[in-house]
């Protein structure tokens, strides 16, 4: 193999061609200006004169342009009409009214929308002006009629030496089951040089009870026999599957107007989270079953990324192909980066395809230890407060705590088979006193009094807050802080950090470098999931014991790579002008993240609000609600309700980085950066108002600001307040 170097992309090797959409290469020349006089000179010759029909029923994703470099940019559209390949011509102008066109390489302005891609065409124009509007439409010749696409605009990144401000907002999280894009409505309505789209552009469910609605279904799966079907009875649903289902989605949720009009408007740079493949998904594996089948599935992910290529504005590179004989990931790369001047270098990763399962797994027996006495004294020194007793349940007691556990295995939900060897206390005694429940008093069974001198002492699945034997609650979510902290530990060590090996080691390593390396007075990491943290504490509560402690929100985000976070906050902590964008959360938060233990080391994170999924707090009410242990506390349908109390509680100092949290509302957030400072507006809608359809009456919409700055050479956090700016001080959790 070759090696060629992509500009804005990591160096890697040239690999074989497959048949995969790529981007036709066009170069712009000269503008092509009709005059009175002489005919102008034309590179690529098309009739000036012909009339244009209006082509929107063949074109009914509209159009969309992307990846915006110096000197170039992707143009996109999907053309509908019958089986076969079909034939495009595509115009570049400097006006809406295309009087002033840019020529285009001879016989290259026409390209081929090929079936076996859906119809879907990229075109890269290179020779382009740097930091200048472009106009572009597409054309379909039918018989004598030729039929244009609706206008897009789009913009060219500024040359890398221009002193100019950049202004660009971001986005994430855009479910179209029983929502509505009023977010895209307003945001159109924005002066922007391009935005960023940092995943969840699709969600691969026509309707999860868990978070979708499940009347009115929007999003309906043709190839139903391609689908997975998940839930049964009235929540049945089904989850896309085949490249058909994945393209489907495309298809609808761009039928969109308000989506079409922004994709119409600005070009945008994007990445991908979990729902353009699977929900919580880590490589080719989804979680939908917690561990009860094997849910790697390369063939799907593979269909998953060629859906999201063929409808996507990306640009590969010139002259890089891809292995068809690679397996994933390694088929091919979308982390990049661009340069937006002196003062903006937009860093996009990928932290879905490289990082590892979740540390504790969904079918983990709860009772199970996983860090015993001997191993906590081995790799702490000592046996930490948060171990508790566990016994060897066939030989202690004499055995007779076995029996009543494998009697319980079916009803409770877990293996027989489990039931062997080192189990906690708690676990043994939880199911000791429900099987006591049926017996006389003469014949129940002791419980195992915990205070037992000569117990031993560890950590077991259950004391993470694993409940049941299949499921994300203690796995995914909800998670015990303090164990966790120390298994998490213990595991990066053995495994030499491959325990949370997020972005695989070629991409750290370009990440790193780029980042290390750039000039720009701005740093910005297009960052998938939260690095600041978000716990909650809830010992001041009135809770049954077990709940009394402090528990991560969610370990899917950085959370659950709390080590890796820190290595990687460590190089970056130094540089200055590090601004995280982070979507994935559905919700507003702002903070300060920075390695574990040193406070005066941090960057700054700005986290933006879905587009119209169910926003954080809904989610975890609805969690609360249809877990069975859950929706039993008394008060825990109120703690959810108050979350972002919870996570920016001053007495509790549980995140003292958090700065600001609004967990129940949609919208984006506009950034302006210039030489001086970076300026973040976040603009949000009531949750509620995703499920009303606002299209046409934007000015119906209520939408709320809040606006916050950092300024160059620090990392400091400043909110607008009463017409001052004033800092986030993390040690009085209080703005001054």
């Amino acid at each position: 193999m070759t090696s060629a170097k992509v500009p804005g992309f990591p160096d890697r090797p040239m690999l074989k061609r497959r048949d995969f959409l790529r981007a036709t290469l066009v170069t712009a020349g000269a503008l092509v200006v009709p005059a009175c006089g002489d005919d102008p000179e034309t590179i690529n010759p098309l009739d000036d004169e012909r009339e244009l029909a209006d082509g929107s029923e063949y074109f009914p994703q509209s159009v969309a342009s992307g990846d915006p470099r110096p000197g170039s940019v992707v143009l996109w559209t999907r053309v509908q009409d019958g089986a076969a390949d079909l034939d495009l011509e595509v115009e570049v102008a400097t006006d809406a009214g295309f009087a002033q066109r840019v020529a285009l390489d001879a016989g290259q302005a026409k390209v081929k929308a090929l079936a076996r891609h859906d119809h879907c065409v990229k075109v890269k124009v290179r020779g382009l002006a740097a930091g200048t509007v472009y106009y572009y439409r597409f054309i379909y010749v039918k018989g004598d009629t030729s039929y244009a696409s609706r206008v897009g605009r789009t913009k060219t990144a500024p040359a890398a030496e221009a002193d100019v401000k950049v202004r660009f907002a971001y986005v994430s999280c855009q479910d179209y089951v029983g929502r509505y894009y009023n977010t895209y409505l307003a945001l159109a309505q924005e002066e922007l040089d391009f935005f960023v789209h940092l995943g969840d552009y699709i969600y691969e469910t026509d309707g999860d009870p868990s978070f979708q609605s499940t009347t009115g279904r929007r999003v309906v799966f043709t190839d139903v026999a391609g689908s997975i079907s998940l839930g049964d009875g009235d929540g049945a649903y089904h989850a896309a599957r085949s490249l058909d289902n994945y393209r489907e989605l495309y298809r609808t949720y761009r039928s969109d107007a308000n989506l079409q009009k922004v994709h119409e408007s600005f070009p945008m740079i994007a990445t991908w989270d979990d729902h353009e493949f699977s929900n919580d998904c880590f490589g080719a594996t989804a979680t939908y079953f917690d561990g009860r089948q094997d849910e790697t599935d390369a063939d799907r992910r593979k269909a998953a990324n060629q859906a999201w290529f063929e409808y996507q504005p990306v640009d590969y590179g010139d002259d890089v192909g891809l292995d068809p004989d690679a397996s994933l990931p390694d088929e091919f790369h979308i982390y990049r980066d661009f340069v937006f001047g002196r003062h903006v270098h937009l860093v996009m990763t990928d932290l879905r395809s490289y990082r590892p399962d979740h540390l504790i797994p969904e079918d983990a027996f709860p009772g199970r230890v996983a860090l015993d006495q001997p191993k906590l004294v081995a790799e702490l020194g000592e046996v930490p407060a948060a171990a508790l007793p566990y016994v060897d349940v066939e030989t202690y007691g004499n055995g007779i705590y076995a029996p009543v556990l494998l009697g319980a295995a079916e009803t409770v939900g877990y293996d027989p088979a489990e039931v062997t060897g080192k189990i906690s206390v708690a676990f043994i005694n939880e199911i000791v006193a429900a099987a006591n429940e049926d017996l006389p008093e003469d014949m129940q069974i002791p419980l195992i009094d915990a205070a037992e001198e000569g117990l031993e002492r560890g950590i077991a699945y259950v004391d993470f807050g694993k409940i049941n034997a299949y499921g994300m609650i203690g796995t995914r979510y909800f998670m015990a802080k303090d164990t966790f902290d120390i298994y998490a530990a213990i595991r990066y060590k053995e495994t030499q950090g491959a325990s949370e090996d997020v972005m695989g080691a070629e991409q750290e390593a370009w990440f790193l470098d780029t980042m290390e390396g750039s000039k720009a007075t701005w740093k910005v990491w297009g960052n998938e999931y939260c690095l600041v943290q978000l716990a909650v504490d809830l010992s001041p509560y009135s809770l049954p014991a077990q709940f009394k402690r402090s528990f991560y929100t969610t370990t899917d985000a950085w959370d659950g790579f709390r080590n890796k976070r820190d290595e990687l906050l460590e190089r970056l902590v130094g540089l200055g002008g590090v601004v995280a964008i982070t979507g994935d959360v559905h919700a507003f938060y702002a903070g300060t993240p920075g390695p574990s233990g040193d406070p005066t080391k941090k960057i700054v994170e700005l986290v933006g609000g879905a587009v119209s999924s169910a926003s954080f707090r809904e989610i975890l009410t609805g969690q609360v609600a249809s877990d069975p242990t859950l929706r039993g506390l008394p008060g825990a349908a109120a703690l959810a309700l108050s979350i972002d109390t919870l996570l920016t509680s001053p007495e509790t100092k549980i995140n003292p980085h958090l700065a600001h949290a609004n967990s129940n509302a949609h919208g984006y957030v506009v950034v302006e950066a210039s030489g001086q400072e970076l300026v973040a507006d976040m603009r949000s809608i009531k949750a509620s108002e995703a499920q009303t359809d606002y299209s046409g009456r934007v000015g119906d919409l209520k939408i709320s600001s809040k606006r916050f700055r950092t300024l160059p050479g620090e990392s400091e956090l400043y909110l607008y307040d009463d017409g001052a700016w004033k800092r986030w001080d993390p040690s009085t959790q209080a703005w001054v």
